[in-house]
């Protein structure tokens, strides 16, 4: 039998990526999880709003409905065991207007038929009992949604894959990866000390640079990469005093959930994300993108003061759709869909990615036969 640098090789130290490195090293195997980044989870998993989804709005049977469910509840048991700081504050989704209300009771339906827990459909008043300032007309009550500490989640997988004898190599690019005859992979890396090791498993997660990864193993087909499209979506923070407790959200828009309300584990008022397709991954945050703000967010929450609104930092979304047309699926490709053996591919992880990463992680693990 041959031997092996490593049992398997994760690209990307995102939140996604360490879930698959810790879902590994639960299987007994050493796990190298290479990061170009000098820090981990600097890419999607730095900017996005550390909602903990309760997996409301996912299509019957698809695997953001699935994983988000299963992903959230091991979540919050990972972050309890790891001390982890979370605040499951519970959600509203509220219709402004009459014509929103029927979306409300669909949304309804579909979080009962995705086994979301404790969902419930609330009146004007019972909202406004529970948020003073809000203002709609009808609101469902998700209990299970909240925030948490991203980034502490993700050190706390590292320190997993690491107790078990793993490792997180930072400012290590992966520059391909070449099937063994036999079995396996020769992976090679860059960086200041570039470097080529064998492992018996590959397991590609870095996000953004899903396409180009996938484009640089050999053998990999090219019709099975799908076409990369960025959602970028900016954040504006409030100065002043957070009006809501809970996560306040609209309907959601085409190809997206919509700007919404959280209050931070600090206690302060963000909102966003709002969606824009660019050509290139962007993080400027244009200060007059706040007049759409004001004007969004003033359907649900008119005390908004003028001149409230701060520009605060944007994410990029590695979308599998382009504007107009409907939210795929996540991706999550096996040997059945690209014909390399030992390797899983993941494509369009973007929300509810963050919730479920943990089950994504051990789906992952699955359709390597482990």
């Amino acid at each position: 039998m041959a031997e092996f640098d490593f049992d398997a090789v994760v690209v990307g130290a995102g939140a996604v990526g360490l879930a698959c490195g810790y879902a590994l090293s639960r299987r007994g195997l050493a796990v190298a999880v290479l990061e170009q980044d000098a820090a981990i989870g600097q890419g999607v998993s730095s900017r996005n709003s550390e909602v903990i989804h309760g997996g409301l709005y996912y299509a019957t049977g698809s695997l953001k409905a699935r994983l988000c469910v299963t992903g959230r509840r091991m979540l919050y048991a990972f972050l309890d065991a790891h001390h982890v700081a979370y605040d499951r504050c519970g959600k509203l989704v509220v219709a402004t207007a009459a014509d929103e209300v029927e979306r409300l009771d669909a949304i309804l339906e579909q979080a009962r038929t995705n086994d979301v827990e404790g969902m419930c459909r609330l009146s004007r008043a019972e909202a406004l009992a529970m948020e003073p300032e809000l203002a709609c007309v009808a609101a469902l009550l998700s209990p299970q949604s909240g925030v948490f500490d991203s980034h502490g989640y993700m050190l706390a997988l590292q320190g997993e894959i690491e107790g078990a004898g793993g490792a997180v190599v930072l400012s290590t690019p992966f520059e391909g990866a070449t099937p063994l005859d036999g079995g396996g992979f020769s992976v090679r890396a860059g960086g200041a000390e570039p470097a080529t090791l064998t492992c018996r498993y590959l397991v590609t997660a870095p996000g953004l640079s899903a396409q180009g990864v996938a484009a640089h193993i050999e053998g990999f087909p090219s019709e099975q990469i799908p076409e990369a499209h960025y959602g970028k979506g900016m954040y504006f923070r409030l100065q002043g005093k957070a009006p809501f407790a809970r996560l306040i959200y609209p309907p959601p828009i085409p190809g997206a959930l919509g700007t919404h309300y959280r209050r931070d584990l600090g206690g302060q008022a963000v909102f966003g994300p709002d969606l824009n397709f660019v050509d290139e991954p962007d993080y400027t945050v244009d200060p007059a993108a706040a007049e759409g703000f004001y004007r969004y967010i003033r359907k649900f929450w008119p005390g908004l003061p003028d001149g409230a609104l701060a520009p605060d930092y944007a994410g990029v979304r590695p979308k599998l759709h382009g504007p107009g047309e409907p939210q795929p699926d996540f991706r999550i490709d096996g040997a059945d869909v690209h014909g390399i053996a030992g390797l899983v591919a993941l494509f369009g992880i973007e929300s509810p990615g963050l919730t479920s990463s943990m089950a994504i992680g051990e789906e992952a693990a699955d359709r390597l036969g482990l």
